[in-house]
């Protein structure tokens, strides 16, 4: 099909999301191959971590692609009884297992002209596959019970937040479906590798907030925001957006601090006993990353124990001011050109 037109950035931050507000040079990455890869019918593989926002991906890509006029059908693989997925998934004809009182079209006829969404592949069992591979080879689809294959054009995204090549290699996933599927693999950074855009996704989800209580507004303290730069977020984008509105729920006044945060993301921002190798081992270890985890983690400490004071973080850290600053950007606190930036020049 024809790529789609090129949108503004406002209508691409729209059609994105939260998956892809923010500033950090992985975000800015991701948008320019959404943005590439919803020019072309490409199948594309979607991999991250629960949360980090991989159907909202798919939306993008569905969003800035020709397809966007017509349907986005999404298929949480996991949450349709398997013996029930293969019905759903191609529909089925009247008579063909116990229960089917009529002919029924499938999703992936639903999704004819536009694209289809199926969330945690893995679920799928290798029978399913087969006929899944089937379907991306030849492009036609044979309902449950019927002789005949109608052919359909849809456009498929999957997504998974398990290592589908490590179920290749137990059995549990097919090769050649898992090579079929990434002719363009997209990987999600999980929220902790992208600390800068903590600030970003937290202001988007207030001023959706506002928009939602017309007259009423809420910012958040700088302590507060260091313990939420520090938390690790392992549910990711979504849980830092639930997080937000509960926030601005439990505030009675305009200011989110620090005591309105759960006592659990307060202390699981504290320094954790740093766990050195014993041994090298035959793999040696990554020193490099033992080093940064060690300093992100001294550096969080610092800014809460300063009350989000840079310059009083610094001398507890026994650094220069400029030092500091420049170890923040490398960690992801602050983001490159943002005003803490400019505050530092």
């Amino acid at each position: 099909m024809a790529s789609g037109p090129k949108l503004s950035d406002a209508a691409f931050r729209s059609a994105a999301e939260r998956a892809l507000v923010g500033e950090h040079q992985t975000i800015a990455k991701l948008r320019a191959l959404v943005e590439r890869v919803a020019a072309t019918d490409a199948t594309v593989l979607i991999t991250g971590e629960s949360g980090s926002g991989k159907e909202v991906i798919a939306r993008a890509i569905h969003t800035l692609s020709a397809r966007a006029n017509r349907s986005f059908v999404p298929v949480n693989c996991a949450a349709i009884p398997q013996d029930l997925l293969e019905s759903e998934m191609f529909g089925h004809e009247r008579g063909a297992f116990t229960g089917a009182a009529g002919s029924r079209h499938g999703l992936f006829s639903a999704a004819d002209g536009g694209t289809i969404f199926l969330d945690e592949i893995g679920e799928m069992p290798l029978k399913l596959q087969a006929k899944l591979l089937r379907v991306l080879e030849d492009g036609v689809v044979r309902p449950v019970g019927s002789d005949r294959a109608t052919r359909v054009d849809a456009r498929i995204i999957a997504a998974s937040n398990a290592d589908l090549m490590t179920a290749v290699r137990k059995g549990g996933f097919r090769e050649d479906l898992f090579y079929r599927l990434q002719v363009v693999p997209i990987h999600i950074p999980p929220l902790r590798e992208r600390r800068s855009d903590i600030p970003l996704l937290v202001e988007y989800f207030l001023d959706r907030m506002r928009q939602r209580l017309p007259g009423r507004d809420w910012t958040v303290s700088r302590e507060a925001m260091v313990h939420l730069w520090s938390y690790d977020w392992p549910g990711n984008v979504r849980e830092l957006e639930n997080m937000v509105e509960r926030l601005v729920i439990m505030c009675e006044d305009s200011v989110i601090d620090t005591p309105l945060l759960p006592s659990n993301l307060v202390t699981a921002g504290r320094i954790a006993d740093t766990r050195i190798a014993p041994a090298l081992g035959e793999k040696g270890i990554n020193l490099a990353a033992m080093v940064r985890e060690l300093e992100g983690r001294m550096i969080n400490e610092a800014l809460k124990q300063s009350g989000g004071n840079k310059q009083a973080a610094a001398r507890l850290l026994g650094l220069k001011r400029t030092t500091f600053s420049a170890k923040l950007r490398r960690c992801g606190v602050i983001a490159p050109g943002s005003a803490d930036e400019r505050d530092d020049a």
